[in-house]
């Protein structure tokens, strides 16, 4: 697993190891089952905080990249899948909030274009 952090970046160093081991996830260049190093052997090795690398491994968590096995430690998640359910669950939160507030279909619709939009212009640097 190869990961840099460039201090000199105004983007977070924890979000920048999280970007980097979620690509290289979903690009299969992690496979899944593989195991992370510990949060301490990875922060040592790039210099950082544990705390900043725990960050990232819990934000990866959240995302359903990576799973924490106890004394398994971290491991690559099946990252299709859980991204596809993860997105399916927060769609569906999303459409029953719009609801309750009587928001009209093509305004709800809109509202996640647009966020949509902003979101993958942000992610490609084009924001």
């Amino acid at each position: 697993m190869q990961l840099s952090v460039d201090p000199a970046s105004a983007t977070p160093p924890y979000e920048q190891i999280r970007a980097q081991i979620a690509e290289q996830a979903r690009s299969g260049e992690l496979a899944t089952g593989l195991r992370l190093p510990t949060v301490r052997a990875l922060a040592e090795r790039l210099g950082l905080a544990a705390g900043t690398v725990a960050r990232a491994y819990r934000e990866l968590e959240a995302d359903g990249v990576v799973e924490t096995h106890g004394r398994r430690g971290t491991l690559v998640a099946a990252v299709g899948d859980a991204a596809h359910r993860l997105a399916a669950a927060a769609a569906a939160e999303y459409a029953e909030r719009v609801v309750r507030l009587g928001l009209p279909l093509p305004d709800a619709l809109g509202a996640v274009d647009t966020a949509l939009r902003l979101a993958y212009r942000e992610g490609a640097g084009e924001g």
